[in-house]
C-alpha cells in the first residue's frame, strides 16, 4: 500500500513539473507567406499604324552616257553631278509580330538639280574642240514595299534594321546644252534643249534607325536611308524620236525624321488577385 502511495505522488509530481516547464517556454510563432499581386502587361502585339516621313538626301549619280551626234558614237559625260535634295512621304503599315513590322510608302522626292559636261567637236563653230555644259534636274516617285527587324528595345526607345524594294518613277526636265571652245569660252555655239525622259526605275533600300514611343499609340522616328534607283533614259535626241542620253544609277544617303500612329491599342496592366493571407499558426 504504501509502495502505490508513492509511485503514485511521483507520476503527478513529474506531471506538475512537466506543465510548469511549457509554461516557461515561449510560444512558437511561424511567420505567415507573403503573397504580393502580380503584374501583367497586356498589349496587342499585331495592329495596323500610319507614318508620315520628312528627309534630306545627299545624291549621287554614277554618270551619264550618250550618243554623239549622227555617228553613232557611245560615250561618257566628262563629269556628272546631282544635288541634294528634300523628301516627305507617308505609308500604311502592320506590326505582325512583336519584333516584326512592314508597310508600303510613298515618297516624293523634290527637284535635284543636275550639271555635267562633254568634250568634242564644236557644232556650228568651225573652231574645237569644244566642252559643253550641261543643266538639268530630276523628281521622282518612288513606292517601295518595306520590312523591318526590332533589334533592341530599352526603356522607351526601340532600335530597328529593314529593307524595301520597289520602284521610282522619275522624271528629267529638258537638258539644256551649250557648247563653247575650250581655248575661248566666250565663243559658243547657240544653246540646245533636249527633251527630257521619263519612267520607272527599279529600286531598292536598306534602313536603320530608332522609334521613340511619344505615348502609348503614337512613335517618333529618326532614321537613316540608302536608296538605290536603276539606270535608264535621262534625255531625247535632237533628230530624232528616240533617246541619245541614258543615266546610271542614282545612290541617296538619306536622314528621315517622322511619326507613326498605331491603331492596335495601348499597354495595359492587369492585376492579378492575390491568394488570401494565412493567418498565423501558434504552437
Amino acid at each position: 500500500m504504501r509502495k502505490l502511495f508513492l509511485a503514485g505522488t511521483a507520476m503527478l509530481l513529474a506531471g506538475v513539473g512537466a506543465v510548469g516547464a511549457a509554461d516557461v517556454l515561449p510560444p512558437v510563432y511561424v511567420d505567415p507567406p507573403v503573397y504580393e499581386a502580380p503584374v501583367q502587361h497586356v498589349s496587342s502585339a499585331g495592329g495596323w499604324y500610319l507614318r508620315g516621313d520628312v528627309g534630306y538626301s545627299w545624291n549621287k549619280l554614277r554618270g551619264v552616257n550618250f550618243f554623239q551626234g549622227g555617228l553613232g558614237t557611245y560615250s561618257a559625260f566628262t563629269s556628272a553631278s546631282l544635288r541634294s535634295s528634300y523628301s516627305i512621304g507617308g505609308g500604311v503599315g502592320y506590326q505582325a509580330t512583336e519584333r516584326l513590322r512592314g508597310d508600303v510608302t510613298l515618297d516624293y522626292f523634290s527637284k535635284a538639280d543636275f550639271r555635267g559636261s562633254t568634250t568634242g567637236g564644236c557644232g556650228v563653230l568651225p573652231a574645237g574642240p569644244c566642252t559643253s555644259t550641261d543643266l538639268s534636274s530630276v523628281t521622282g516617285l518612288s513606292l517601295l514595299a518595306n520590312a523591318y527587324v526590332d533589334l533592341y528595345k530599352k526603356g522607351r526607345f526601340t532600335f530597328y534594321a529593314g529593307g524595301g524594294l520597289g520602284g521610282t518613277h522619275v522624271k528629267w526636265k529638258n537638258l539644256q546644252n551649250t557648247a563653247c571652245e575650250t581655248a575661248n569660252p566666250a565663243s559658243c555655239d547657240p544653246t540646245q534643249f533636249h527633251g527630257g525622259a521619263a519612267g520607272w526605275r527599279f529600286t531598292y533600300a536598306l534602313m536603320a534607325g530608332a522609334s521613340i514611343d511619344v505615348t502609348c499609340n503614337v512613335k517618333a522616328d529618326v532614321g537613316y536611308r540608302f536608296r538605290h534607283i536603276g539606270s535608264g533614259a535621262m534625255f531625247k535626241s535632237l533628230t530624232s524620236n528616240g533617246y541619245q542620253g541614258y543615266h546610271k544609277s542614282i545612290k541617296s544617303h538619306e536622314v528621315r525624321g517622322g511619326l507613326r500612329y498605331g491603331f492596335g491599342g495601348c499597354e495595359e496592366e492587369v492585376y492579378i488577385e492575390p491568394a488570401p493571407i494565412i493567418p498565423a499558426v501558434y504552437k
